[in-house]
């Protein structure tokens, strides 16, 4: 893995996307550890978490857990979901971040030397593009090892580093019996398309 305890880093996490990719190798992130083990790969200017929020709701399964991010080193970016229903006349709820993400990517892109992005999605493959032609480095974290792969083949190649997420299963998850201040959430929190790199 290339990383430089120079190097200006910025993590920009695609929150339902890497919460499907660890649900999928069957682990929970610590996101506590998670921002520790990037500090000491460079010097983290950085950190951004994106989740869309459930409104109108009396309880929000992911509101304590966005809190407690927000309280513990990230930038929280959020907006309200939208809901719908599918052909089957199912209810659906909709919150895709990814303009969000390749917005504040794009604009930090100047501070920064290296751009870690938690995604597979393959729509972010032209902002890889884009970014790398100013000169900045991109880590791609995601995972190959679950059934179908979460992370697009074009992201892949495009990035200048892959890191799969099975290998940063030791550092970053919860130690077995170890209790967290970091709150839990249920599995079924949003189901929208962001968990997946298929297109629309």
């Amino acid at each position: 893995m290339m990383f430089y305890p120079q190097e200006r880093m910025g993590l920009f996490i695609d929150g339902s996307n890497l919460y499907a990719a660890a649900r999928a190798l069957n682990f929970d992130i610590d996101y506590k550890r998670l921002l520790e083990v990037f500090a000491n790969k460079g010097h983290l200017i950085r950190a951004f978490y994106y989740t869309a929020l459930v409104e109108d709701q009396e309880y929000s399964p992911i509101r304590p857990l966005v809190d407690w991010l927000d309280y513990n080193g990230y930038t929280m970016v959020t907006k309200p979901t939208k809901e719908f229903t599918d052909a089957q006349g199912r209810r659906k709820i909709k919150g895709n971040m990814d303009i969000e993400l390749a917005i504040d990517v794009m604009e930090m892109a100047e501070h920064l030397d290296h751009v870690v992005i938690f995604s597979g999605d393959g729509d972010f493959r032209r902002l890889v593009d884009a970014v790398q032609r100013k000169g900045v480095r991109v880590t791609v974290v995601s995972t190959v090892r679950s059934n179908p792969p979460m992370v697009a083949d074009e992201l892949r190649r495009q990035a200048d580093n892959f890191i799969e997420l099975c290998d940063l299963e030791d550092t970053v998850t919860r130690p077995m019996g170890v209790r967290s201040s970091q709150p839990d959430y249920d599995d079924e929190y949003l189901d929208n398309d962001d968990s997946s790199f298929e297109e629309e």
